[in-house]
């Protein structure tokens, strides 16, 4: 394993100041008719997707190659995590059908890989873990060929809730660290950091393709990101992404700096040295962005 650097990455060139969004940030608006496709199998099957709720960029280039991450579990969160823009509240009921719809989707889809998503539902003593094993197992009847990648929340270190996720046997199940432990208080305020270590820990341990993601911006400095990804790599943890972190809104965490893709490259590089399968790396990339590429490539 490589020995981390004692300073942060000098970038090829400046990263701008923040609040003028660089020009490797600007995407294309959504046109093409997949786009409008997708949308009204999403509506007419009253899905939700992390895609529209959390505001994602790249929601015109997915959504118009036909790929969309579903969220399960409804669109309010129990969590009040300083860079999402999921709703924050009291969450309705379950829906026990939402497994059925799901499956329905991504047959209508034919997606070869099903990236599925969730809300936090701090308020259920399982978390949601039952619906989360009954939509994989859905998808499973409907589309045994397709691939299916979980983007699971901790369950707040419930790992009888876990255990009934993983039985599901999911292809990759994925776990954001988020961020660096420093900056847990202000970004993922009801997060741990060593928790979420636990999590991928057991999912590895059961066999799985495990799979992280972290947010670059928010203050942290690259020092820090390689030790998160060391501390990764460090329980298994086989795939990671990095992407920048954008304000969704005025009322979220600010933009402390515009990464560089030249910094993107070097901590790739950094972290296929430390022995990850994968490390999908740049300005535009989020948790799914591209997943079965990053599967297939690490295959």
């Amino acid at each position: 394993m490589k020995t981390m650097p004692d300073k942060p990455y000098s970038s090829a060139r400046q990263s701008p100041t923040p609040g003028k969004k660089p020009d490797w940030l600007r995407v294309r608006l959504p046109t093409q008719r997949p786009y409008q496709e997708l949308k009204s199998i999403v509506d007419t099957l009253k899905l939700h997707t992390v895609c529209e709720s959390a505001a994602c960029p790249n929601r015109g280039e997915c959504w118009s190659r036909s790929t969309a991450t579903f969220m399960i579990l409804g669109n309010i969160c129990t969590r009040s995590c300083g860079f999402c823009n999921v709703a924050t509240g009291r969450p309705t009921e379950l829906d026990w059908q939402e497994p059925i719809r799901v499956a329905e989707a991504v047959e209508k889809l034919s997606l070869r890989h099903a990236v599925i998503t969730s809300v936090n539902r701090d308020e259920l003593e399982d978390g949601g873990a039952l619906v989360w094993a009954n939509t994989v197992n859905e998808i499973r009847k409907r589309c045994p060929d397709t691939r299916i990648e979980v983007l699971i929340p901790d369950f707040q270190g419930n790992w009888q809730a876990l255990k009934t996720v993983i039985q599901a046997r999911p292809d990759v199940l994925n776990h954001n660290v988020e961020t660096v432990p420093r900056l847990y208080r202000s970004v993922r305020p009801q997060g741990k950091f060593q928790r979420s270590l636990d999590l991928l820990e057991q999912a590895k341990l059961a066999g799985l393709t495990t799979k992280s993601g972290l947010m670059v911006g928010l203050g942290e400095e690259d020092h820090e990101v390689l030790m998160v990804m060391h501390s990764l790599r460090s329980v298994g943890c086989d795939l990671v992404t990095l992407g920048q972190y954008m304000q969704p809104t005025a009322n979220h965490l600010s933009v402390q700096r515009w990464v560089t893709p030249e910094t993107f490259d070097q901590l790739r590089r950094e972290g296929m040295a430390m022995g990850f399968r994968n490390v999908f790396a740049g300005p535009l990339v989020r948790s799914s962005y591209h997943a079965e590429e990053q599967l297939f490539s690490a295959s």
